[in-house]
């Protein structure tokens, strides 16, 4: 039931949000793998590759990008990762990533070299740089 149930949400996801592109400002050259951006987003590294501050970003809580960005990127359930945060939190070991807006998130990452974040790709704009898409 738990399968079927993630698999209508994948389906139901990938209907409302075509491509989520992992954005960075112009100037950041860094190249990145899978595991650098999940442990940036999770908490367990608070750097780029190449050791310059990393400052993740994350669309508020219950839009469609950062439920398919969560499945796709980071491989784990919005309830999954709301667990994750808590323990840390409640532990004192880490703070999630900040919430803002799509708009937010493009003026932001536009605007700072230390950030990175996801966006809708059909919003990506010139004033951002991508690194990858899911």
């Amino acid at each position: 039931m738990k399968r079927l149930l993630f698999a209508a949400t994948i389906l139901f996801s990938a209907t409302t949000i075509a491509e989520v592109a992992i954005i960075v400002h112009p100037s950041n050259s860094n190249t990145f793998s899978d595991s650098d951006l999940k442990n940036l987003y999770l908490g367990k590294k608070k750097t780029f590759p190449d050791g310059s501050e990393a400052i993740p970003l994350n669309l508020e809580e219950g839009g469609d990008g950062r439920t398919y960005f969560n499945q796709t990127a980071l491989e784990k359930s919005d309830a999954q990762l709301k667990a994750y945060w808590s323990k840390l939190v409640f532990t004192g070991k880490g703070t999630p990533p900040k919430e803002v807006t799509q708009d937010e998130m493009m003026k932001l990452v536009s605007s700072n070299p230390s950030t990175i974040g996801y966006v809708d790709a059909s919003a990506v704009s010139d004033a951002v740089k991508v690194i990858k898409k899911y």
